[in-house]
């Protein structure tokens, strides 16, 4: 497989065709038009391939929040295939290693929306995963799941008790993978309790990637 990120305005309308043809016939449907605007809403896009073959991509940012360095994931889509895992290994890592030059010796925020408990293997290596497990969100974190909920649309359509961000039918992003094997964290399934991704529905979720841990290449695990 081979990994390039590049600015989304370098982005052509052949290469958005073919983003929309891997989830064409599925759920969440992301057609062109759609894809059109990720191009003008985010600054970066990833995408992975395996010879010719389209097998994921990624819209994101990294940017300062409040002064806090972030890595924002607009949108994550990957084929669901026998090798989904590698191929979001595959973009995390180009996006760890960019986070990595583009704040060096900070520890950096990774922030996205999930449709689903698999979405939380995004997440695997970092630390102060919220949600999580048994933690109850202080008001800081809560405060941070606004900010996230702004970036990505709307500060007022987030429920900050549980993460859960509803946005207008249609559409929307978010990370969008199902794992092809192995276990899905402990427990996390309890947060998409009741979600309805297919009404725009997606639970925020954000966690740290330590300097140490970027420095040492070792995310994604």
């Amino acid at each position: 497989m081979t990994v390039s990120t590049k600015d989304t305005t370098a982005l052509s309308d052949a290469e958005l065709a073919e983003m929309a043809d891997l989830c064409v016939d599925r759920e969440p449907n992301f057609d062109i038009g759609f894809l059109s605007k990720q191009r003008e809403d985010w600054v970066l896009v990833t995408q992975v391939r395996e010879g010719n073959k389209l097998r994921g991509y990624s819209f994101g940012t990294l940017e300062r929040i409040g002064g806090t360095p972030s890595l924002l994931v607009g949108l994550l889509l990957v084929d669901r295939n026998a090798k989904a895992d590698q191929t979001l290994k595959a973009i995390l890592h180009d996006q760890f290693r960019r986070a990595l030059l583009a704040f060096p010796d900070e520890d950096v925020l990774l922030g996205s929306r999930l449709t689903s408990p698999d979405g939380f293997r995004a997440f695997a290596g970092l630390e102060d995963v919220v949600p999580r497990l048994g933690y109850k969100p202080t008001g800081e974190d809560r405060a941070w799941g606004r900010r996230l909920a702004k970036r990505f649309g709307s500060e007022k359509s987030i429920d900050d008790k549980t993460f859960i961000m509803t946005v207008s039918p249609g559409p929307v992003g978010g990370l969008d993978y199902t794992a092809s094997k192995g276990p899905i964290p402990d427990g996390v399934a309890t947060f998409f309790t009741g979600l309805k991704p297919h009404k725009g529905e997606r639970l925020v979720v954000f966690g740290w990637a330590m300097a140490e841990s970027l420095a040492s290449g070792k995310l994604p695990r």
